[in-house]
Parts: C-alpha cells; structure tokens; sequence
C-alpha cells in the first residue's frame, strides 16, 4: 500500500506545475505519445535548446520492434490553431526545417513488443524565434503526408499579467454545479490601439470541447483588460477523476480488482465505477493526467508491459439520448472510438477496453449527447458540483494591427480551490 500511495501522490502533485500539450497520434502503431514539457518561454529572442529547462522532450511507443525512419517538421500557427501564421519558416525557425528521430530503444522482456522513440526540441539544429502557436508533426520514411502524430506546443513571451479567479457564486446559481472564471489582464508593456488586439483563451483540464475564446473584454481601464461577469466563462464543476495504478503485473494496485494474464497479454479489471450524482467527495487528483510507472524495473519506458485495461459501469437501461465516453489524457483528451464505451444487455453495464502502458492514470466519464456540438458533461455519470478542483489555463494572444502573427504574450495555470 505504501508503493501505491507515493506513486499517486506524485501524480497528483509533482504534474501539477506545467501546462499541457495537446498530442494526437494518427496510427494505431503509435501509442503513449507525451510530452514532458508543452510550453516554452521566449528568452532574448530565441529557443535554442541549451537550456535544459526550457526544452522539451517528445516521446512515443511504436507496437514492434523494426525499426522506423521518422522525421519531425514544425510549423507557426495561428492562435486558434486553425490555419499557419503569415509568417515564413524562415522568420520564426533558424537552422534546419527538418529533423531526423535518431533516438530509439527496444523494449526489454516485455510480452507485447515495442519500440521507444524520443527527441529533445528545439535543439541546437532548431532554434526557434517567435512566440505563439506551434505545430509539430511527425511522419514515415521522409514523406509528410505519412503522418504518424502530431504535437501542438506553445512559446509564450510573457508580457501581461495575469490574474484569474475561479469563483462558485455564478452568474446562473450560487453553489451548485458550475464555476465562473473572472480575469484581470495588465496590458502595460504593450502599446494597444484596440482592446480587440487581445484573444484569450480559457481551457479546463486541457480540454478542447468546452475550451473559451473571449474576443471582446467586459471592462477596457487604463492598461487593463477585465473579462468579469461573463456567461462564456462559466464551466462545470463536474467532479474528481478516478484513478488508476498498474505499477505491477503480479497483483492488483489502485483502483484495480484483479490482474491477470490470458492470452499473451496482462490484463486489468478496474473495480466496477458507480453513478456519482449525490454529495460532493474530495479525493486528490491530477486533473485527467497519466505517468508510466512499472515496479522492478530500471527504465519503464522500455521495461513497462502493455495491459488491457477493462471499464465497467454499471447502469439498469442504456441512455439513448446519447454516448458515454472514458475521458482523459490517457486518450488525448477527445472522444472517438478509441474511448467509447458500449452496452453490455446481458450484464447492465457500460464497457470499454483498451490497451495501455502501465502507469498511473486519471479519467473520467464523459456523456455527450446527439447534438450537434462538441461539448461534453459529466452530469450524467459523475455529476458536477462547484467545490471540485479544476485546472484552469489561461491564454493570452496579441496581434497588432497590421501585424501578420499572433504573439502569445501571456500564459497562466490556476486551480480553482474554493
């Protein structure tokens, strides 16, 4: 029991610190793409990779042991991500606009084989000169329309200050299930002409489906840009994630009922979740993150197994307004056919297996309904309620007039302890 409280403590407290990337992986061969460090802070006008705290790590598993030839390309973006910035690589790259991942290892006595791939950005062939949005894909055998994952990270210049409170007296009830965020931004080391400069985003947890965009601010003062008051930046509370810990193989860690192994593979039953819609519980967590973890060995990265993990929730009749999915970071934070869970009729439960490195891991139950959008809630399943600690990530863009790029010139995380 000792092993798994250290384990989930640092989870719970030593991720908290860093903001968080967004990473998709395009190939069912690619698995446990992270990020150790998304965003980077632009120092005297360039990223160069010397300083070890402001580099990145990038890593991924491909599901064999050949070896693949994958190169890394990376593009300036604009702020909402939807199209590149007006600028040529040659104005916000210098060096070279390609590189080679020369990093790999095999995976050692492991009974489903992989291989570890891994690289450091930017790095002294690399060196980047801009703030704002970047788009690092990753592709096969040279040609970039192979594409096997793909990054976004984040270099800020922090020119605002930024002050965030989370508050549960909303503008829609008192106490209940949502959280109002309000914002002060300090805007004395830029020369605005217009408020309308200034985008900000608000994201919960990293999550992109109830993520905000805020274009106008409530108040404009003198330096100041206050974004208070406003309904777009109510969220729901919703509730704590639960956890998971296969740190071994040979018998059950948190949140785990039985571990066994069948069919050339180790395999997790979690405990069987329930309903969590009556009163508010604290438990710690880390807000929807993953580690790899694995006992008895030197290097999980190469060393840990890959486990079937097995969801249950049971529920007496299925909802047919909508579906139910696992959320987290262990499945990037989307919803897809990855994590959606599917209708035992027999047992009256909801389902999902999955294939994941061992570790610890958050997640939550997502319901979303047949609407047209793609937000989520987690009201069905696990309720919302206005004390749970969230992570809240605010983002700050500006772009001058006649300026062709967005520079993100303020980034701020904040708990909402309330």
């Amino acid at each position: 029991m000792k092993k798994i409280t250290v384990v989930y403590i640092l989870l719970c407290f030593c991720t908290c610190v860093f903001a968080r990337a967004q990473v998709r992986a395009f190939s069912e061969q690619i698995r446990t793409l992270r990020v150790d460090r998304p965003f980077l802070v632009l120092q005297d006008g360039q990223i160069d990779g010397s300083d070890e705290d402001n580099t990145i790590e990038i890593s991924f598993d491909e599901m064999s042991h050949d070896v693949h030839q994958y190169t890394y390309n990376v593009r300036h973006m604009s702020a909402d991500w939807s199209s590149e910035s007006g600028l040529i690589s040659s104005e916000y790259l210098n060096g070279f606009t390609t590189r080679d991942v020369t990093d790999y290892e095999h995976s050692i006595n492991t009974s489903r084989i992989y291989t570890h791939y891994r690289f450091f950005f930017p790095n002294e062939d690399m060196t980047l000169t801009k703030s704002g949005n970047y788009l690092l894909t990753i592709y096969e055998d040279g040609n970039p329309d192979k594409r096997v994952a793909e990054v976004r990270l984040c270099v800020t210049e922090p020119l605002v200050a930024i002050q965030t409170k989370v508050r549960a007296n909303t503008d829609i009830e008192f106490n209940g299930r949502y959280q109002q965020v309000d914002l002060d931004v300090a805007t004395t080391a830029l020369n605005i002409k217009d408020p309308n400069e200034i985008k900000v985003l608000v994201r919960q947890n990293n999550r992109t489906d109830n993520q905000v965009w805020l274009t106008r601010p409530t108040y404009v003062e003198n330096n100041r840009l206050r974004y208070i008051n406003n309904h777009a930046l109510i969220f729901e509370g919703g509730n704590e994630y639960h956890h998971w810990d296969a740190f071994s193989v040979f018998y059950a860690g948190y949140g785990i009922d039985r571990m066994f192994y069948e069919g050339g593979d180790y395999h997790a039953l979690l405990f069987p979740d329930e309903l969590q819609r009556g009163a508010y519980t604290h438990v710690y967590d880390s807000d929807g993150r993953f580690v790899v973890n694995a006992e008895r060995t030197n290097d999980p990265d190469i060393e840990a197994e890959y486990v079937w993990v097995h969801w249950t929730l049971p529920v007496s009749q299925p909802w047919l307004d909508g579906t139910v999915y696992v959320g987290g970071e262990v499945f990037g934070n989307e919803k897809n056919l990855r994590n959606r869970m599917q209708y035992d009729n027999e047992t009256h439960c909801y389902w999902l297996t999955a294939l994941v490195k061992q570790g610890g891991y958050d997640y939550q139950y997502w319901f979303s309904g047949k609407a047209t959008d793609n937000r989520i809630t987690t009201q069905r399943v696990d309720g919302s309620y206005w004390q749970t600690e969230n992570e809240y990530a605010v983002y700050v863009y500006w772009r001058p007039f006649g300026a062709r790029y967005d520079r993100l010139v303020g980034l701020q995380m904040q708990k909402s302890a309330l």
